[in-house]
C-alpha cells in the first residue's frame, strides 16, 4: 500500500493544510482588530460585511479547520506520548474520532449562527 493512500497520511495532510489556512486567516483577524481601533464606523462596516452568507460559510469552514487542526494535533500528541505496546493496535481510529469531533464543533457553530 502506498504511503499516500494510508489514513495517517490523510490526517497528516489535513493537519498541515488546516494549519496553513489558519495562518493565512490571521492577517484578516488582525485587520478586523485594527479596524476596531480606528473607529466605530469602519468597524461597523466590517461587521456588516461579516454578516454576508458567503462570509458566514467561510467562518464555518474556518471553525471546522481550527477544530480539525486541534484534534489531529491532539492525535499526534497521543501517538508520541502514550506507550503503544501492541503494534497491531488500530491507532488509525483516532483519525475518525478527530474528524467526527471537528464536524461536531462545526455543527455546534452552525447551531449558534443560524
Amino acid at each position: 500500500m502506498s504511503a499516500r493512500r494510508h489514513r495517517s497520511y490523510v490526517a497528516h495532510l489535513g493537519h498541515r493544510l488546516s494549519g496553513l489556512a489558519l495562518a493565512l486567516f490571521l492577517p484578516m483577524h488582525f485587520l478586523a482588530l485594527g479596524l476596531a481601533l480606528e473607529g466605530a464606523e469602519r468597524f461597523d462596516a466590517f461587521l456588516a460585511f461579516s454578516g454576508l452568507p458567503l462570509v458566514k460559510a467561510a467562518e464555518w469552514g474556518l471553525v471546522v479547520l481550527l477544530a480539525l487542526h486541534l484534534f489531529f494535533g491532539l492525535r499526534l500528541l497521543l501517538l508520541e506520548m502514550l506507550p503503544w505496546r501492541d503494534p497491531a493496535d488500530d491507532r488509525s481510529a483516532l483519525i475518525g474520532w478527530g474528524a467526527a469531533a471537528a464536524l461536531a464543533v462545526g455543527g455546534v457553530f452552525l447551531w449558534g449562527v443560524i
